[in-house]
């Protein structure tokens, strides 16, 4: 058997990363400062300011205090961002583009209000069917989509009917939380800018669609139940805080289409953002506490909207509460077969 030998450290290399670590704070500060008005609104010019967040650790915490989270910027910077909530006013335009022949779909963030433009990779999920259920794994890796990897970022899980889901997260998210999985031992890459943690399933969300049973005319129902991520966290606390409390659910469920005599059909208006006639197309908006009878909602606002634009393009509008992890996974429900929605 060949002995392992481990590779000696490089004394150039650390003196030059100890080197820049040793800038002053306030200079340090100025410099992150500078990447990020210096034209990296957008990608692909974003990526100089994930560039300094790699440089060493002290240039990362200088990062993680410049930057601002999504619900502030409305915008995606760090893997992290994406299982923070989007930005109220407006929501972050995405799409998602859909490989039928290995049932993979690919999240990006879109840089124009086009569907056709090229975009930014976010994550990708992969369709497998285990016994009764099919499930979903997403992953910030798109060759990569096994739950055993770095990469791994959760997943959906699927009832026989393909009516009922269950949205998995790689992470608690708060203190205490129990994994739904006993195979917890996976730890997040190195790669990542947040703090390695325990990675397993756990159970975060549900989506349900109404059942059909009678084959009644009309579209189908959907409800989503999600632990949302507090809009009130910094960037920075939502990376660093030591203790995180459950905020309670956010149910939210689909805004009901009218019917159009002159077209024969059920129409919901998307702003141009979809543009083909689908029964996956779908907007969600915050529903009532049926458990309080005097709670009041905003109805109106579309919190989520995902629609068709071509065969295997689609597109996915979210904004607060809602992360785009968890919008990636309520949008990958409307995929594939509901026997008894259908």
């Amino acid at each position: 058997m060949d002995e392992v030998v481990e590779a000696e450290p490089d004394p150039e290399a650390e003196d030059q990363e100890e080197r820049w670590a040793r800038l002053l704070p306030e200079l340090l500060s100025d410099v992150v400062q500078r990447v990020e008005a210096s034209g990296g609104e957008r990608w692909p010019a974003r990526k100089d300011v994930v560039s300094c967040a790699c440089v060493c650790r002290r240039w990362r915490e200088s990062a993680v205090a410049v930057v601002r989270p999504p619900a502030e910027s409305g915008k995606i910077t760090f893997p992290s961002s994406l299982k923070q909530p989007g930005p109220r006013e407006s929501p972050m335009q995405c799409f998602i583009k859909r490989n039928k022949k290995n049932s993979t779909f690919y999240l990006y963030l879109g840089f124009t209000s086009s569907p056709v433009d090229k975009g930014k990779f976010l994550m990708a999920a992969r369709r497998f069917r285990r016994g009764p259920h099919t499930e979903y794994i997403m992953s910030l890796d798109s060759e990569d989509l096994s739950q055993g990897s770095n990469a791994y970022m959760g997943k959906l899980r699927s009832d026989f009917w393909g009516t009922n889901f269950k949205i998995y997260d790689s992470k608690p998210p708060y203190d205490g939380a129990k994994a739904s999985s006993s195979r917890s031992s996976r730890r997040f890459g190195s790669r990542r800018i947040s703090p390695q943690v325990s990675a397993g399933n756990y159970e975060v969300g549900q989506v349900s669609y109404k059942y059909n049973l009678l084959k009644s005319r009309g579209p189908r129902r959907m409800y989503c139940t999600l632990e949302c991520p507090s809009a009130q966290e910094t960037w920075e606390n939502s990376l660093k805080t030591k203790f995180r409390r459950p905020l309670g659910p956010t149910t939210l469920r689909n805004k009901a289409p009218r019917w159009h005599e002159h077209l024969q059909c059920w129409c919901l208006n998307f702003h141009g953002r979809v543009t083909v006639a689908s029964v996956k197309n779908f907007q969600l908006v915050a529903a009532a506490d049926p458990s309080d009878p005097t709670s009041s909602v905003d109805d109106e606002t579309v919190l989520l909207q995902f629609g068709k634009v071509a065969d295997d393009m689609f597109t996915m509008d979210y904004r607060q509460p809602l992360s785009a992890f968890q919008a990636f996974a309520i949008s990958l429900s409307s995929f594939g077969t509901k026997l008894a929605c259908e």
